[in-house]
């Protein structure tokens, strides 16, 4: 059955209710029109329960906006969601068509700082999020009392001689329900060994992210990249007002996982008892990256799983760490992105993760 409103209801009594399942959930598919936006696609999609998320096709299906009952979930930039014609793969290009959003895939085969990784000149986060998604599919179907709601797609990045990493994205959720589920498949396509290079950048803005709001992580150690980021790692886990001139913080987690082999976090603010959660299976995401930066307009929290770490490629090459696909073979990441309300389910998720 659904929660929808007040009531668990049958798909019979649901059924009975409505014209059409679009009067409560699912999927409509749009397109921008206007200024560096012009031709993106988007996927609207709503679960029933109040989470609405929009899907940029033309990004990589990233999730570029999303909201729980009218509140605003995400960070946005000033770009927007900028066509991948304006892409600048070039440095720190990457920033300049960088959404925000709920969720921004980062990878597959570099991403982190610029860097030259044997002779060749990367740039900031990888190609993935400026990549066009392909033989898109969308449904919702019944399985007994219970609608399934899906979104699915391919990102293909590629380069002659090079790299032909393929990724299979599957988006669900269902109705009534405040989860998106992410599963990704990766295969390699190409006829050589080529790095793979994974990161979930979740970024959560106001009201989520305010003066008192609390990361919840069950963690092991917690680390500084930098002398910038050792100055606040007292409050690595808090977050403050809006803060002129502030300058980026970015620590390094080492979660603990539960008896399924998944990690957690939560950002909860308990003015308005609501929080935003990424949950994931560690196996194929064994690190975790909190990006703090409590500036004014730049005033997000970014919750991070990744295959690898953020100083570029390079680094990781030389640290040993840097993983690869084989031509032919697969790695499958599931990522978890959901709403928490109230005392009872902020205290049910808490517990459940052993969060603190």
């Amino acid at each position: 059955m659904a929660t929808m409103f007040g009531q668990s209801l049958k798909k019979d009594e649901i059924l009975a209710r409505v014209g059409h399942l679009s009067q409560i959930a699912g999927i409509r598919m749009m397109q921008l029109n206007d200024g560096q936006e012009f031709g993106v696609r988007i996927a609207d999609v709503r679960t029933g329960s109040g989470l609405r998320v929009l899907v940029s096709l033309d990004r990589g299906m990233d999730i570029s906006f999303a909201e729980y009952r009218g509140i605003p979930l995400a960070w946005r930039s000033p770009q927007g969601d900028v066509h991948p014609s304006y892409y600048d793969p070039r440095g720190l290009g990457w920033a300049r068509s960088f959404p925000g959003g709920l969720m921004t895939g980062c990878g597959m085969t570099y991403l982190g700082a610029p860097c030259v990784d044997q002779g060749e000149e990367l740039g900031l986060h990888g190609r993935l999020s400026n990549l066009p998604a392909f033989d898109i599919r969308s449904s919702s179907r019944w399985d007994g009392d219970a609608l399934t709601i899906q979104l699915e797609g391919y990102v293909r990045e590629s380069t002659l001689f090079k790299e032909n990493m393929l990724l299979h994205r599957v988006m669900e959720t269902r109705l009534g329900e405040s989860v998106i589920t992410l599963r990704d498949t990766i295969r390699n396509e190409g006829q050589e060994p080529t790095p793979l290079m994974m990161l979930y950048h979740v970024n959560l803005g106001w009201p989520i992210v305010d003066d008192g709001s609390q990361l919840l992580l069950n963690t092991a150690n917690t680390s500084a990249r930098d002398a910038e980021a050792e100055q606040g790692l007292a409050d690595a886990q808090r977050c403050s007002s809006p803060i002129r001139n502030y300058r980026e913080q970015v620590f390094h987690h080492n979660l603990v996982v539960d008896k399924e082999g998944f990690a957690a976090a939560l950002l909860l603010n308990r003015k308005i008892n609501l929080g935003v959660y990424v949950r994931f299976r560690r196996k194929e995401l064994p690190r975790y990256v909190e990006w703090k930066m409590m500036g004014e307009s730049a005033y997000v929290m970014g919750l991070e799983p990744a295959n690898c770490g953020v100083g570029g490629r390079a680094k990781e090459r030389a640290s040993g760490t840097l993983q690869f696909l084989d031509p032919g073979e697969e790695r499958h990441f599931l990522v978890h992105i959901g709403i928490v309300e109230g005392e009872k389910q902020i205290n049910d998720f808490a517990e459940k993760n052993s969060l603190r």
